[in-house]
């Protein structure tokens, strides 16, 4: 077996590294729809919103690709961390492959004078028993839910709405389609900011973001057109700030599934049901842009009591399995 690093010019490898990303899939993920080939490449290409990152691809003596990794290496803040763990495909698995992947990307981990490694999984499957073998700590469980659009009583989302407006009064609502207008970009930052309060791995260090780090560094899918973003946010009327936020992505190729991303509301805003009152806003929202949407698919730490309440208000319900995320120090990769 060979382990080398992907040249981004190669299609033919890429081709095969989605093959084995499918295969997996099929045995890991009995919930979500597979990666679209073009949000894969994508992601391959360009990593996570312009963090360093590397991938690396296994071969087999007759040329296959039976496994890879992408390593991502923080490049502002956790400087001592790398994460990304190797995925191998189904047919050739307990075959060592994916230990020889982890102790390569322990070795590129070190080679960048990284001390912690992370990855995450999928609870129940394969990769979260070889994490557990590995010797490797749980550091954060993040509890999956769905929110089946077609499920939700007729007039419930009014009626959560007008209580959350109650509650809310001195803020107004507004929305953006695609990424973040230049004019959100501050204001967006301190939103960025107030998630540092959540739950977190034990060992991560807050992210602080400006309006420039903001601009550079989100919605690169979205201005690809690989994703459709869509973004509520409420506006303390008396002080111009943003106090809360949600965005919900679509995939063109899967259209009836939306994935949650941020919400957030920043701390002096917080009592006034503005989570609530802006996830309630989305759901109006994408009824008219989105009609086709038939669920929502969200993760949170199961420590967020107060996210959680809030989704579960919105009919949200737990699906297993859940995602697991790892660490463990470099040096005791072997």
């Amino acid at each position: 077996m060979r382990i080398e690093q992907w040249n981004p010019a190669d299609e033919k490898t890429l081709r095969a590294c989605y093959d084995v990303a499918l295969a997996a899939h099929k045995v890991d993920e009995p919930i979500e729809p597979p990666p679209t080939y073009g949000l894969f490449a994508f992601s391959l290409r360009e990593g996570w919103e312009k963090t360093p990152f590397e991938v690396w691809v296994a071969t087999s003596d007759d040329g296959a690709v039976v496994g890879s990794y992408q390593i991502s290496l923080p490049d502002v803040e956790n400087l001592d961390e790398a994460n990304g763990g190797p995925l191998v495909h189904p047919a050739v698995r307990r075959r060592g492959i994916g230990r020889a992947l982890l102790r390569h990307a322990g070795e590129r981990a070190a080679a960048h004078g990284r001390t912690r490694f992370g990855a995450a999984t999928t609870a129940g499957t394969a990769g979260d028993a070889f994490a557990a073998a590995a010797g490797a700590r749980l550091d954060l469980e993040e509890v999956r839910r769905i929110q089946y659009l077609r499920e939700i009583a007729p007039g419930i989302v009014d009626t959560l709405r007008a209580s959350a407006e109650k509650a809310a009064d001195g803020y107004s609502l507004v929305s953006w389609d695609g990424p973040i207008p230049d004019k959100y970009c501050g204001p967006m930052a301190e939103i960025f900011n107030a998630f540092n309060d959540a739950p977190h791995g034990e060992n991560a260090q807050p992210e602080v973001w400006d309006a420039d780090r903001v601009r550079e560094r989100t919605g690169k899918a979205v201005r690809a057109g690989l994703m459709r973003a869509h973004s509520v946010a409420a506006i303390c009327d008396s002080t111009g700030e943003m106090a809360a936020f949600t965005e919900v992505d679509i995939n063109p190729e899967v259209p009836s599934w939306g994935w949650q991303q941020l919400t957030a509301v920043v701390m002096p805003h917080r009592g006034h049901r503005l989570g609530l009152l802006v996830k309630t806003e989305m759901l109006s929202l994408l009824a008219s842009a989105e009609p086709q949407i038939e669920q929502i698919a969200t993760g949170n730490a199961a420590t967020n009591q107060h996210m959680i309440a809030v989704n579960e208000q919105l009919g949200y319900r737990v699906v297993e399995p859940s995602w697991r995320f790892w660490e463990m120090p470099v040096s005791a990769i072997g």
